[in-house]
């Protein structure tokens, strides 16, 4: 991943997306998405917290730390008092702080010197590829919203980063639930947004294809498997495509087959 465009598209992601959201009326905040229990202002909390949680570690890597030794064993909970902070406001002040947190995040990550680690949550990341988390982040949520209001989402090579980040985080699916993974990971060959062929990993290994979109979606846990364009040779890779996952936490119930009418490429 090239540094400066990194943080540049995650810009470019945030401003799409701060297009959708700036349209909500304010019933809209409270709609039901499709994870369950979550509202559409939970999901722009999430996005607040994370954001502000990576400008943190970016800037004061000391306050960081002050932070994550507040947290407890309770994953559900912390994520709830993360959020707690931006749920209790009216739909202005909301949007405003969506704002000021991912533009806050951007420019302490582009800030980073080149090579210097980040702390976060699992273990200390360059910026870029902490960027790209965040990509990651808007790209799961952002659908959620999406999905809500009925809004189409027009990707673009953007989404190269999240691929990036989905294949360097391949083994997440089976750590979360306590499975040990392959010795290695598989060979990814993958259609972009543009038509770009996009290909990962070691050309003898595994292999899964499909379109980039539908591997993002998957790895987010946004769609089914059953609803998206994307193959597997090998049972391993077949294993991988029921919990691949992008994120550490608890996996969470996904979605359901059928769930969401599957179109060419897997998209809405």
């Amino acid at each position: 991943m090239d540094k400066p465009n990194v943080f540049a598209d995650l810009a470019d992601d945030c401003a799409a997306l701060d297009q959708i959201i700036a349209e909500l009326e304010p019933d809209d905040w409270r709609r039901g998405t499709p994870a369950p229990g979550w509202e559409v202002r939970h999901q722009v909390a999430h996005l607040c917290a994370v954001f502000r949680l990576a400008a943190t570690a970016a800037s004061d890597a000391p306050a960081f730390r002050a932070r994550m030794d507040q947290l407890g064993d309770d994953f559900d909970a912390n994520v709830m008092v993360a959020l707690s902070r931006y749920l209790d406001t009216g739909p202005a002040t909301r949007l405003q702080r969506w704002r000021q947190e991912w533009t806050a995040a951007v420019e302490a990550l582009a800030a980073v010197a080149a090579g210097q680690p980040v702390p976060w949550l699992v273990r200390p990341l360059p910026a870029p590829v902490l960027a790209a988390a965040g990509m990651m982040e808007v790209f799961a949520h952002g659908q959620d919203i999406a999905d809500t209001l009925g809004v189409h989402r027009d990707q673009t090579d953007r989404i190269r980063h999240v691929v990036a980040f989905v294949v360097q985080t391949w083994d997440f699916g089976y750590l979360s639930r306590n499975l040990t993974p392959p010795a290695r990971g598989f060979r990814y060959e993958l259609t972009a947004p543009s038509g770009q062929l996009w290909a990962y990993g070691p050309e003898d290994a595994e292999l899964i294809t499909g379109p980039a979109v539908d591997l993002c979606l998957l790895a987010t846990r946004r769609r089914h498997r059953d609803d998206l364009a994307l193959t597997a040779v090998g049972a391993d890779a077949e294993h991988w495509l029921d919990i691949a996952q992008a994120y550490r936490g608890p996996a969470g119930p996904g979605r359901q087959p059928g769930q969401f009418a599957r179109t060419s490429g897997g998209q809405r």
